[in-house]
């Protein structure tokens, strides 16, 4: 007669969490830290189609680490239930705390019940309309929901990024200063080996900022973000642009949509 396979509920968790931490630790690192006028969101990823940062919301932005299938799921589900929310009570019910707890009940669901945890850590940041009102959640693969001040870093180096955030950060940085201190850390090798070079093309950086009217996720590409890398012009701010479209924006698409006319009355 064989005898049945049993494991402690405490090694079953332990294990999982073993394994979703090295999965996540294979990952390229992200940067999300405060400057004077918003957020910041820097990210080693040379890919231009698989964003690790996105846009959920008017005020509110994702990013992630770890496996990217899976990250892509969660941010999805995050638009439709800020979508949903928005339309059926009003725009500024949808928030970030709300976002994250639910995100936290999802991650929380999955680690205990399924055979495999998602390896992935997110931060769902809102940017207020002052630095102390801005908001940036970390979570886990476990669902653990911790409310971060100023910075954070995830990743393969994030252990070694927020020791350096912590030391060199300061709050009302400019952006250009703020992106700056993001690539430099970014650059640093986790096994103390010489600092890697990492061009703009390497890079993802966008911004919610907060002198945006309504919608405040922006993408830093091309010249625009030479520049703010650049140290010259380290202090500059971002130039005023227009909101995208005058009509609805697909936030699971990215594109914008052209206003709805109004049906004629036939009645």
């Amino acid at each position: 007669m064989t005898m049945p396979f049993y494991v402690s509920p405490e090694q079953l968790m332990k294990d999982r969490a073993d394994y979703a931490r090295k999965g996540i630790a294979r990952g390229r690192s992200v940067v999300v830290l405060g400057y004077d006028r918003g957020i910041a969101f820097v990210a080693e990823n040379p890919s231009r189609a698989l964003h690790k940062v996105s846009e959920i919301y008017d005020r509110i932005a994702f990013a992630a680490a770890g496996k990217y299938n899976e990250f892509e799921n969660l941010r999805v589900a995050g638009v439709r239930y800020a979508d949903l929310r928005g339309y059926s009570y009003d725009r500024s019910d949808v928030t970030a705390r709300g976002l994250a707890n639910a995100y936290a009940q999802t991650l929380g669901t999955v680690f205990t019940q399924e055979s495999k945890p998602y390896e992935v850590e997110i931060v769902v940041a809102e940017v207020g309309q002052s630095a102390e009102q801005d908001q940036i959640y970390r979570l886990t693969y476990d669902g653990s929901v911790a409310d971060e001040q100023g910075f954070i870093a995830m990743g393969g180096a994030g252990e070694q990024i927020t020791t350096g955030l912590q030391e060199r950060w300061t709050p009302g940085m400019s952006l250009g200063n703020a992106l700056g201190l993001a690539v430099d850390l970014l650059r640093q090798d986790p096994a103390g080996g010489p600092e890697r070079t990492l061009a703009p093309t390497q890079l993802e950086v966008a911004v919610l900022d907060r002198a945006r009217p309504r919608r405040t996720f922006r993408r830093l590409v091309g010249p625009l973000l030479d520049a703010l890398l650049s140290s010259a012009d380290s202090t500059m701010d971002l130039p005023a642009d227009d909101d995208p479209a005058p009509g609805r924006h697909d936030t699971l698409t990215g594109k914008s949509k052209p206003p709805q006319r109004p049906k004629p009355d036939r009645s």
